[in-house]
């Protein structure tokens, strides 16, 4: 494109950058505290940044403005602020990230599946179970071999790299013994960040490279699954890339954690559904059906309750598969293979849940809380009204967020106004989306049931695995969830004719706002850490 197109795209697009400015600016300001208006430089680059940064990605969505082009627009988006979070986002400061960051070091080095050594230290000496959220670190006992590079990291939890002497001293391969490596995860789940990590030791980096390389692969991966979710998805283009760029999604992608795996593949599985269930008749076939399983089975066994993704394949009209109502053994087959990988994967990585600092936690005790639920059945009511009330509520507001769940200062964000605002879009583009397509009663009912057995199913293993006998402190994320926003506008949406007849006004609108929200996710963090 000359210079010239270039000019006449900006001019042309002047409403809409106009407003994504006035956005970020207003959204940007109800996060200062005093000590920015103080010291405002980090803060005043920041936003010109993400200003700049923003009315280029959107320029370049007129340049590409059609359905058919969308998925080249999620990757440059995607990758343009997902860059900048990998980088300013504290060290290890991600949930989870010091144990997600031992098990990329693993991968890094081929390790499949990692190897617990040494003796059990015991509850006092190895986890201080008064602060489950202190990095641990050993040189000797039980755990995992890794290298002492990764301790400089973990003592770093939460500081940037103006507040730690660590970020540029060389990699220390000198072997240690880390507590925790995620054991129970698959592999596979690791390899993108594990590619960058490599690539940082092999290029001989400083150690905040390990860090950074792990993200920035995670988060390209992430953005490649997702172009190829947008470009496969026939329908529900604009509500998808919706879900996949909120800050929480972004706010993971751009990490270590397989936390962006999990929503990545989830949502290509949501978008494969959508291309087989929009497909012509006598079009498709058994082969469709084993991908669509094995999409499903490698995205359950990162985060179990979603194999019950696999039962979506019986939504699919069977008009659209050659053999007709023929391959309903074929589909029963696959799901009942996935179903028994499923179960044998959980017997699996249940017991390595011990070689884990939660073992360690004296309040959790999965035996005790069924016995528990067993001699008290209105426990269970009381449990079903919580998930269905306050922790959703919780889960909504941590769109914004980022460890909603805690009541650690250090993550206790309040960012009221953002929260509205995207809680508000969020709505208008998945429950008021001008759609082309009309999903059957059976459909959306099946789809809403897939929807309460994750739901609930996480809900259930937090209650095992991480509340208290008799209590219900689950320790739910909205990361945990984040798909599930995916599968609303096929639940059921409110019609709203004039928006049909608007619908590329629409999706014009809906990408400032999204790209919006990215870079206010970004000014949250110049404002919070720096």
């Amino acid at each position: 494109m000359s210079l010239n197109e270039f000019k006449d795209v900006l001019i042309s697009s002047q409403k809409y950058w106009m407003i994504y400015l006035i956005l970020i600016i207003v959204l940007g300001l109800s996060t200062v505290r005093y000590t920015n208006i103080t010291h405002p430089h980090f803060e005043i680059t920041t936003l010109l940044i993400v200003a700049v940064l923003g009315i280029l990605c959107i320029v370049y969505y007129f340049m590409h403005d059609s359905d058919n082009e969308l998925y080249k627009v999620a990757f440059i988006v995607i990758l343009c602020f997902g860059i900048i979070t990998a980088i300013i986002v504290p060290i290890c400061d991600v949930s989870d990230e010091t144990e997600h960051l031992a098990r990329t070091e693993l991968t890094s080095r081929g390790v499949i599946i990692p190897h617990w050594t040494g003796e059990d230290l015991g509850v006092d000496r190895a986890y201080n179970v008064t602060s489950p959220h202190k990095p641990v670190v050993y040189n000797k006992g039980a755990g995992f071999e890794s290298i002492r590079a990764l301790n400089y990291l973990t003592v770093s939890l939460g500081k940037t790299v103006y507040h730690t002497k660590y970020d540029t001293a060389k990699i220390d391969y000198t072997p240690t013994i880390l507590v925790s490596a995620f054991e129970q995860n698959p592999f596979y789940g690791y390899i993108p960040q594990a590619l960058g990590m490599a690539l940082a030791k092999l290029l001989d980096l400083n150690l905040i490279w390990m860090l950074w390389l792990g993200r920035i692969f995670n988060l390209v991966f992430y953005a490649g699954v997702i172009s190829l979710a947008i470009k496969k998805t026939p329908v529900l283009k604009m509500p998808l890339l919706a879900v996949a760029c909120i800050p929480i999604s972004i706010y993971q992608a751009a990490s270590l954690s397989i936390d962006s795996m999990i929503i990545g593949l989830a949502i290509l599985a949501i978008a494969y559904f959508l291309y087989l269930y929009k497909a012509k008749p006598n079009s498709l076939g058994v082969r469709e059906v084993v991908i669509f399983s094995a999409l499903c089975l490698i995205l359950g066994l990162c985060k179990l309750p979603y194999l019950a993704f696999i039962f979506l394949l019986l939504l699919i009209p069977f008009d659209n598969f050659e053999k007709g109502k023929k391959i309903i053994p074929y589909m029963l087959l696959c799901i009942a293979i996935v179903g028994i990988i499923g179960v044998m994967w959980s017997r699996y990585s249940e017991p390595t849940l011990m070689h884990s600092w939660r073992a360690r936690l004296k309040y959790i005790d999965p035996t005790g809380q069924m016995n528990y639920i067993m001699s008290h059945p209105t426990f269970i009511g009381k449990f079903f009204g919580q998930i269905f009330t306050y922790n959703l509520a919780k889960t909504m507001y941590g769109t914004f967020n980022f460890f909603g769940a805690a009541k650690i200062p250090h993550y206790a964000d309040s960012y009221h106004l953002i929260v509205a605002t995207l809680l508000g879009f969020l709505a208008s583009i998945l429950l008021a989306y001008p759609k082309s397509i009309k999903f059957n009663k059976k459909t959306r009912l099946g789809v809403l049931f897939v929807v309460l057995i994750i739901y609930v199913g996480t809900c259930f293993i937090q209650l095992l695995t991480w509340a208290s006998v008799g209590k219900l402190n689950l320790g739910l994320s909205t990361r945990y969830f984040v798909p599930l926003f995916a599968m609303f506008p096929i639940i059921g949406t409110f019609r709203i004719g004039r928006l049909e007849q608007i619908k590329d006004k629409y999706d014009k609108y809906a990408i400032v706002f999204i790209i919006a929200f990215m870079a206010v996710m970004i000014l949250s963090f110049a404002t919070k850490y720096y």
